[in-house]
């Protein structure tokens, strides 16, 4: 039985922003049919910490992943960045994924401890909390995806990619 995966992307929140460079990478994902996976793409949400958050988790109930990875812009990052945890106030959580063997080997991925204090954050820390409240042993990460380019898109989607083999091993 194949493994099946969420991915989530945000829509844009700036009027200037031709398109969301999360969403761009998960179209590039879904352009691939060799994948040995049933990917169920969840794409352009609201940029919204309650509606995002809502929608996602309720994807979640209906489809009962095997693995979540979740997505985001950061505008100012050139590198994929695959986040620790999430924090709401004093309570911090952290994916239970071991992010140091996941991206070994990867060329444009770091491990980050910034989330970034916006949507994305809210996102990842209400469902790393609806995991942990729910006792779910389901694995789930937060990719932060730089602005996509010609020249940085083979090598980002490439490590992408790696990321997703490596998770639905986990």
């Amino acid at each position: 039985m194949k493994k099946s995966i969420l991915l989530t992307s945000f829509d844009t929140w700036l009027s200037e922003q031709k398109s969301n460079s999360s969403d761009d990478l998960l179209v590039e994902v879904s352009r691939l049919n060799s994948l040995p996976y049933d990917l169920t793409f969840l794409r352009q949400l609201r940029v919204d910490v309650q509606l995002a958050s809502f929608r996602v988790i309720e994807k979640i109930h209906q489809l009962q992943p095997d693995a979540i990875i979740c997505c985001g812009m950061a505008r100012k990052r050139t590198l994929l960045s695959v986040e620790v945890g999430a924090s709401c106030g004093e309570i911090v959580l952290q994916t239970t994924v071991d992010l140091e063997k996941l991206v070994a080997g990867a060329k444009a991925v770091e491990i980050s401890h910034d989330c970034g204090k916006f949507v994305c954050e809210g996102l990842y820390y209400s469902v790393l909390d609806e995991l942990r409240q729910r006792q779910l042993t389901t694995p789930c990460i937060f990719v932060h995806v730089p602005i996509l380019t010609e020249e940085n898109l083979p090598l980002i989607l490439d490590d992408f990619l790696l990321i997703i083999h490596r998770l639905a091993l986990w």
